[in-house]
């Protein structure tokens, strides 16, 4: 029996729920009311009121080209989250239906290496990167930020098929069906929310990654968070036009994540509650 929960709990929990939001929100709400301001009212210390000015928008827009950092932030973001998916379904397959004794030796591995610092292995990578050619390449980018992410998403995708009935795949291989058919025709549509909300967290950390986007590249391959760093100079930090270039690259992930808030809940959650 579900217990019940007083009104006075609920109304406590929801005024808690909001003021964190707006705690984590407001970084970036500070930073679109900056953007809408002079650098000489931007300087002047805290104030939440914008001026309604848009010069810092047009003097982004006359220095940088928005929308090749944006195309290449999109390219990149979705290029390695699709190679992701298409080596982690198999891998997060075989873990989850047809697991070892090493397996969970190997998940525990795979998630390990997201603990090194990255700036461990800068060195190896960029002169890897030099001698094959792939600084500065959509190409370069899209592998690192692939082989960066993929441990999550095998672990996600583990995680997810885990909760699927091996029955279910038994059935299919008694009709019939190969291993591919298998893992496309029954697995896959099974776990599409899983997989969706996969996908769009791959993106969201592929879109924010920036220690390594900014090292490898420099003008070809850069993408938005290259963007937003270029709008800090030696000559000092211009916080009106800075604020409006990161608005710049945070609006169509911030877009995205809204209008697919619901997929994403589903499928973190998934698998969590019985």
């Amino acid at each position: 029996m579900a217990r019940a929960v007083s009104t006075r709990r609920t109304v406590v929990f929801t005024i808690a729920a909001w003021i964190v939001a707006l705690i984590l929100f407001f970084p970036i709400l500070y930073t679109i009311v900056t953007s809408f301001k002079s650098e000489t009212e931007a300087i002047q210390g805290f104030d939440l009121l914008p001026s309604g000015t848009v010069e810092s928008y047009a003097a982004v827009q006359a220095q940088s080209n928005y929308f090749k950092f944006f195309l290449n932030s999109v390219i990149i973001s979705v290029g390695s989250t699709l190679l992701a998916l298409l080596i982690a379904v198999p891998a997060a397959w075989s873990m989850a239906f047809s697991p070892t004794r090493r397996t969970k030796d190997i998940l525990m591995w795979m998630l390990s290496t997201k603990m090194m610092p990255a700036v461990a292995v800068l060195v190896p990578i960029y002169l890897i990167f030099r001698d094959t050619g792939l600084l500065d390449s959509r190409l370069g980018l899209t592998v690192m930020l692939t082989l960066i992410n993929l441990p999550i998403v095998i672990w996600m995708l583990y995680t997810y098929f885990r909760e699927i009935p091996g029955e279910i795949l038994e059935a299919a291989r008694m009709d019939g069906a190969s291993l591919w058919g298998e893992i496309v025709y029954v697995l896959t549509p099974m776990a599409v929310p899983g997989i969706a909300s996969t996908m769009l967290l791959n993106i969201i950390l592929a879109w924010n990654e920036a220690f390594w986007t900014i090292r490898l590249t420099t003008t070809n391959a850069a993408p938005l968070t290259a963007f937003i760093a270029s709008f800090s100079s030696p000559q000092g930090l211009f916080w009106a036009k800075l604020s409006a270039a990161s608005t710049l690259a945070i609006a169509p992930i911030l877009i995205m994540g809204w209008f697919s808030q619901k997929q994403l809940v589903r499928g973190l959650t998934f698998g969590a509650v019985k």
